[in-house]
């Protein structure tokens, strides 16, 4: 009895099978979705946004971090010791090389010119009477009223007030510039900052009254690897070569008119970089000393190479591939090697696309080797389906299901 039952389980169990796998076979539509229609939606072309490849003139660029450098900076300081009477500048003032920034009591100062100046007149008067004196004696040597020995006196009267006369000016002018410098002048042009001591109190010459910067024009400097080197050597030797300092947020160009000035003479070798020195005019102060960069230096342009945006490159496990339309309006993976970025929305292509070929940029999610695609231009939208295929559609669901 018992063999019996699991004979006829047996049975049972190959017959539901069988039941189930005529069903799955006879399913209507295939295996596609609901409504019965699924054959049909995996048999419709894809709508895809397709672009050519283009041949452009690339520029080639090397990008760094940079800092802008003032083209000068000036800690201004005293010259001499005194109390700051006036500042003559507002902070944040573009000032010129000349104009005048700060005063210091001057009264000591004209007092010491004045006394130089005094003893200058009171020698040179000196000088002048034991110069007459001399001019007489000489004519009273002949006729023996003056010895010979006293003309040695008189003459080397003359030379020590000469000198003495000298010694005056020098004193004078010292004095004079001494008290020139209790007029604090601005040595550049350049914008003032924020000021290190107010009027009342009194400055040494190691007292720093003010910080200049000059911005017109205005450096900014970065470092590159070393392998750089001698690409960026032989581009300057062609041609100057052109930066561009761009923000670090939103990497928007901040100003595009620099140039290469300077490559460093060495190499920093715990680092394996080199320095650079670029010079922007800075008309419009977009540049500010201390601000960080990115800099992007062209070094060379590449004729006639390979353009395609870069959304159609795809990455996989073997690379970089895009989805190529053939002529049958089907699509295949075709792997491809980037040779560089063209700005923001565009890369080169070194090998693996000819140009005019092309490639899908929009809806690769829905694609695999061999889909059928409806290739569109970049904005345009698939027509909306008509009266006669939406009533196809309905006629053909139907049909499946009704097998």
């Amino acid at each position: 009895m018992s063999r019996f039952w699991k004979i006829a389980l047996i049975v049972v169990a190959v017959v539901v099978v069988a039941l189930v796998a005529v069903r799955l076979l006879h399913k209507p539509g295939g295996a596609g979705g609901p409504g019965g229609m699924g054959g049909d939606k995996d048999n419709a072309p894809v709508p895809v946004t397709v672009v050519p490849v283009a041949k452009e003139n690339v520029p080639v660029y090397l990008t760094a971090l940079g800092t802008v450098q003032a083209l000068n900076t000036i800690s201004v300081n005293p010259q001499v010791g005194g109390q700051l009477i006036k500042l003559d500048f507002t902070e944040g003032q573009q000032v010129k090389k000349g104009d005048l920034l700060a005063e210091i009591d001057p009264r000591t100062f004209q007092a010491s010119y004045d006394q130089a100046l005094a003893k200058q007149k009171q020698d040179e008067a000196s000088l002048s009477t034991a110069q007459s004196t001399l001019k007489r004696n000489q004519a009273l040597v002949a006729s023996g009223y003056v010895a010979a020995l006293d003309m040695d006196t008189y003459r080397n009267n003359v030379s020590q007030l000469q000198a003495a006369v000298v010694q005056d000016r020098a004193a004078a002018e010292s004095a004079k510039v001494n008290l020139d410098y209790t007029r604090i002048i601005s040595p550049i042009d350049g914008v003032a900052g924020i000021r290190a001591v107010d009027p009342g109190n009194v400055v040494t010459t190691t007292s720093t009254i003010v910080t200049l910067t000059q911005l017109h024009p205005i450096y900014v400097m970065f470092t590159l690897p070393e392998q750089n080197l001698d690409l960026v050597r032989k581009a300057q030797q062609a041609a100057p070569l052109q930066v561009a300092a761009l923000d670090r947020v939103d990497a928007h160009p901040v100003a595009s008119d620099g140039m290469l000035q300077v490559i460093d003479n060495q190499i920093d070798s715990t680092t394996g970089t080199f320095r650079l020195k670029s010079q922007f005019p800075n008309a419009n102060n977009a540049l500010w000393p201390g601000q960080f960069v990115n800099v992007r230096l062209q070094v060379r342009v590449d004729d006639g190479a390979l353009v395609i945006p870069a959304e159609a490159v795809q990455r996989g496990p073997d690379g970089d591939y895009v989805y190529q339309v053939q002529g049958d309006n089907t699509v295949k993976m075709q792997p491809v090697v980037v040779a560089g970025e063209v700005g923001d929305s565009h890369v080169m292509i070194g090998s693996g696309l000819k140009e005019g070929e092309q490639v899908v940029t929009e809806g690769q999610f829905r694609l695999k080797p061999g889909s059928k695609v409806n290739p569109l231009k970049p904005g345009e939208v698939p027509p909306a389906p008509t009266e006669a295929d939406l009533k196809k559609a309905k006629q053909q669901g139907a049909r499946h299901g009704g097998r």
